[in-house]
């Protein structure tokens, strides 16, 4: 079985995108995010993506179909489809199927296959070593870096993974293989022009307009914004807060921050996805830390 293999079976279980980097791509990442340290003999890293639907946002864009939860510290609000179907469903029940296909697929060819779901890196540590010399579990590579390292996309100035697809409406699974596959090339397009509307559109000022940081990913160098995501784990604008660390990055896809990149990277003609409808039909409603509409 080879790449190309590899790349239709995974579009047959059905994901939507689907991109492979070999294990080179990865040196020089510290050892716990480094899938090398999940599998040492490791050869290839498979990225598997499913689009979250553009329909799922309606209800917090819109401001219509709401539901608050609690993360223990606050309440936050969040749209219902977005919860239900954009995370819960989307990467517990379809996304972790498709991966599972693939991985059974990969290791009837003889070869190990290890599932990776795409918890934080800001997990580590959380165990002790299990020998002198070995990380600390657990290892939690970041889905976003291996996915810039399998050619899918970039990372745009707002710190979230950008596709010429979806833009940032997709989620990621990996799969560590010691099958040896050719890596697909990286990404050479560009999506983010440096807007800047991000930034203009964080009613928290998150999102640093003036400092930033250039992100290296296998010779793919980015612009990044610098992110409070202290500040962003208590948005109240859709972002949802990291369950591990309230420094570490929140789930922001239905933020109002990604929410207007969707809305410019429609605008601007650069996603290979178009629709009949612009994403931003009105104003969206905004509300300030306290959760009270500005």
């Amino acid at each position: 079985m080879n790449s190309e293999d590899v790349m239709n079976l995974a579009k047959k279980y059905g994901a939507d995108l689907v991109g492979i980097a070999s294990i080179e791509r990865f040196n020089g990442v510290p050892a716990h995010i480094n899938p090398a340290s999940i599998l040492p003999e490791a050869k290839s890293v498979i990225v598997v993506g499913r689009q979250v639907v553009r329909g799922a946002l309606r209800g917090i864009e819109e401001g219509l179909a709401y539901r608050a939860y609690d993360d223990y510290r606050r309440t936050h609000m969040i749209s219902f489809d977005y919860e239900r179907f954009g995370r819960v469903q989307l990467e517990d029940v379809f996304l972790a199927s498709t991966v599972y296909d693939l991985a059974c697929a990969i290791e009837n060819e003889g070869y190990e296959a290890v599932p990776v779901y795409p918890y934080p890196p800001e997990a580590w540590p959380q165990g002790v070593s299990v020998a002198t010399g070995r990380v600390e579990p657990n290892v939690h590579p970041d889905p976003e870096f291996a996915a810039v390292a399998a050619g899918l996309g970039e990372i745009g100035y707002n710190n979230i993974l950008l596709t010429p697809d979806f833009g940032p409406r997709q989620r990621l699974q990996l799969i560590i293989t010691d099958m040896p596959l050719e890596p697909n090339p990286l990404f050479e397009g560009k999506l983010c022009d440096l807007c800047m509307e991000c930034v203009e559109s964080c009613p928290h000022g998150a999102i640093s307009k003036d400092k930033n940081s250039e992100v290296n990913i296998a010779g793919k160098k980015m612009t990044v914004a610098n992110v409070d995501f202290k500040i962003c784990n208590l948005c109240t604008n859709g972002a949802r807060p990291n369950r591990l660390h309230n420094a570490g990055k929140p789930d922001r896809l239905a933020a109002i921050c990604t929410r207007t990149c969707i809305d410019h990277l429609e605008k601007i003609g650069v996603l290979k996805i178009k629709f009949a409808t612009p994403f931003r039909r009105k104003k969206p409603q905004v509300f300030d830390i306290r959760g009270m509409p500005l």
